[in-house]
C-alpha cells in the first residue's frame, strides 16, 4: 500500500502574500476529506523565518477532523517547536529538515551537521512524552547543487546517524529538481536494504515532464511513501527554473492509475480540493 503525504505547508509557506487563516482552514479541510495518509498542515517555527505559518495553531484548532482522520504533521526546528506542537492533541507527527549538505544546513538552519544531530536528539527526547512520530528529511540526498561532496555512501552514513537516534521515517529530498531517474534508482537501491525496517520516502521538486520517470525509478527501487502538493504548488525559491515545483498530486495519481497501484484517495474529494487549492494563489 502506498503512503501519500500531502504537504500543504510546503505549498503555502512560499507564498509571500499572507493567506487568511480561514482560507488555510478551508484548504486543509478539503485535503482531510480526500483520504491522504498524512497531511502536513503547518509549522511551529519563528514567524520571522516563515511568517506565512504564524497562524498554524489557529488553523489546527479550527479544522474539521473526519471520523477517521489522517495523520496530522507539522514542521519543527527545535524543542520550542515541540513544546508548541504538544499543546495541540491533533498533531501526531513532527518533521525536521536535516541534510547531508553542510551548505544547506548553514543556509536553511544556520547550523552544521553536529549541531543538527544534537537538535534532533533533543527533539527526540522532548517528543517522548507525547510519543510523536518523527519524520526527519534527508535533504540533498539525491545530489548536491552547492558543490559539497556527495556520494551514496554519504547518504547511507547520514541515514545511519538518524537511525541510531531511533528515527525510522526518513524521506529523501531533492529540492532543486536536478536528480535524474537513474540516480533516484541507484540511491534507493543501495539505501533501502541497509535499513530494511526504515521508511525512505520521496520528497521531490521536479518539472512535470520529468515526474513519471522519477516516480517509476523510485517505485522500482522499493519506495512506497511519496510527498505531493496539489497542482505542484510551491518549490524552492533558489531554483533557477520556475517550472520546477513540488511533485504534483495529480501526477502521482496518474502514475498510480497507470501502474494499477491502489491509493485510497477519494477522486471526487480530491477534485474539490483542487479547486480550493487554485484559490490559494
Amino acid at each position: 500500500m502506498i503512503h501519500i503525504t500531502e504537504t500543504a505547508r510546503d505549498a503555502m509557506q512560499g507564498i509571500k502574500t499572507f493567506i487568511p487563516t480561514s482560507r488555510k482552514v478551508a484548504y486543509v479541510n478539503a485535503l482531510l476529506k480526500a483520504g491522504f495518509s498524512t497531511v502536513d498542515a503547518g509549522s511551529f517555527v519563528s514567524p520571522k523565518a516563515i511568517p506565512q505559518m504564524a497562524d498554524t495553531m489557529q488553523v489546527l484548532q479550527q479544522i474539521d477532523l473526519p471520523q477517521n482522520p489522517p495523520e496530522l504533521m507539522v514542521l519543527v526546528v527545535n524543542t520550542r517547536g515541540v513544546e508548541q506542537a504538544s499543546k495541540c492533541v491533533r498533531v501526531k507527527s513532527l518533521s525536521y529538515p536535516f541534510s547531508i549538505s553542510p551548505t544547506f544546513l548553514k543556509r536553511n538552519l544556520n547550523t552544521d551537521e553536529k549541531g543538527a544531530i544534537q537538535t534532533i536528539a533533543d527533539i527526540v527526547e522532548a517528543s517522548s512524552k507525547r510519543q510523536f512520530e518523527l519524520v526527519i528529511y534527508l535533504s540533498m540526498a539525491l545530489g548536491n547543487p552547492y558543490g559539497d561532496d556527495w556520494s551514496i555512501n554519504q547518504v547511507i552514513d547520514g541515514a545511519a546517524r538518524l537511525y541510531d537516534l531511533g528515527i525510522r521515517r526518513m524521506p529523501l529530498s531533492d529540492i532543486l529538481g536536478d536528480a535524474t531517474p537513474d540516480r533516484v534508482f541507484k540511491v534507493y537501491e543501495k539505501l533501502i536494504p541497509v535499513f530494511p525496517d526504515a521508511d525512505f520516502g520521496l520528497h521531490m521538486h521536479t518539472k512535470p515532464s520529468d515526474a513519471y520517470a522519477k516516480l517509476e525509478a523510485a517505485w522500482e527501487a522499493g519506495v512506497r511513501s511519496f510527498e505531493t502538493v496539489l497542482n505542484g504548488l510551491g518549490g524552492c525559491p533558489t531554483a533557477a527554473d520556475e517550472m520546477v515545483g513540488n511533485l504534483s498530486t495529480q501526477d502521482l495519481m496518474n502514475f498510480c492509475e497507470k501502474r494499477n497501484i491502489p491509493t485510497g484517495i477519494d477522486k471526487q474529494a480530491l477534485q474539490e480540493a483542487v479547486m480550493v487549492a487554485v484559490g490559494m494563489v
